[in-house]
């Protein structure tokens, strides 16, 4: 509580003080305009007035404009560094729950009497929270990465998207402990896609992950593709989760960006997941968005990647 106050007085006094200046020096600009306009009637000599009057102006115009765009780049900075704050409490929670758990399964492994069946489980329940970690950690690396600019290579390869949604679907119910049966897919068996598969199966998990964690326990999540009039692939994972506002449907996609609403915290997240579905897919040729029509009314997050000609075609241009 008190780092959020902090941060509220933080972003609050930029705020206020370009609240204060700006209509401050409109005063000044309107008082000085009365001023010289009564000098100039009571002047032989007007010129000089008149130069005063627009030379003040212009002064008085560049002062407010740069009092705005000072309390605006102030005020993104600072919201910035307030999205940094929550990532880094979200990379501590995510890094200290695992790794609490797993002390505890060692130590309870490490009892003779325990029974075979129990420690079964508790080797199923570490192998849950190492690939929790490994998820983790392979989400912070590639957006590092990919927000420094770094060249993110493309492998291209034919990619059959019903094996790949299949073993992202079983991998993904397991982790979040539902049924294999929740995440349906309906994708023909022969479609393929020329593409990295590599990266097309990490944007992929992360939507299907995002898809279960912001569901109830029991909504089906549908992992559907198909081709559409041009021969582009379009590949959606759809929810009956909680939904998204309209406002947010493309802020959802920005580094560090979640959501401030009692629900969304309460799911473990660092706003980096769908910040490395939107860059991977740009550097696959393709575009993401988000629909939603509203809280409570689920998600579709769609994929639309080039057709295989095209990749061929682009792919041929950048070895020549």
């Amino acid at each position: 509580m008190p780092q959020r106050r902090r941060n509220l007085r933080s972003i609050s006094t930029p705020i206020i003080l370009g609240a204060v200046s700006v209509p401050l020096s409109i005063a000044l600009l309107v008082g000085w305009a009365i001023v010289l306009a009564d000098n100039v009637a009571e002047s032989d000599d007007a010129t000089v007035d008149v130069w005063l009057l627009v030379v003040g102006s212009v002064s008085f115009v560049v002062v407010v404009t740069i009092l705005l765009l000072m309390s605006y780049y102030l005020a993104r900075e600072i919201l910035e560094v307030r999205r940094q704050d929550t990532f880094i409490d979200s990379v501590t929670h995510e890094l200290k729950s695992p790794l609490a758990s797993l002390k505890l399964c060692l130590e309870t492994m490490a009892r003779p009497d325990l029974p075979e069946d129990k420690r079964a489980g508790l080797h199923n329940m570490m192998l849950g929270d190492v690939e929790r970690l490994t998820a983790f950690i392979d989400d912070v690396l590639q957006s590092t990465r990919l927000a420094s600019g770094g060249s993110v290579g493309i492998n291209l390869s034919d990619v059959k998207i019903r094996d790949l949604a299949e073993r992202i679907s079983e991998s993904s119910a397991r982790r979040h402990q539902r049924s294999l049966g929740l995440v349906r897919i309906a994708i023909d068996a022969e479609m393929e896609v020329v593409t990295d598969e590599a990266a097309l199966e990490i944007v992929l998990k992360n939507l299907v992950d995002n898809a279960l964690k912001y569901s109830p326990p029991d909504a089906p999540v549908d992992i559907v593709a198909r081709r559409d009039e041009r021969g582009r692939a379009i590949v959606e994972v759809r929810d009956r989760g909680m939904g998204i506002e309209r406002r947010h449907l493309k802020r959802v996609f920005n580094r560090f960006f979640r959501v401030q609403k009692p629900e969304v915290r309460q799911r473990r997240g660092t706003g980096l997941g769908l910040f490395v579905v939107s860059a991977l897919v740009r550097n696959m040729g393709g575009r993401v968005e988000a629909e939603s029509e509203g809280e409570g009314k689920g998600t579709t997050m769609r994929i639309t990647l080039p057709a295989n000609d095209e990749v061929s075609a682009l792919a041929e241009e950048a070895a020549q």
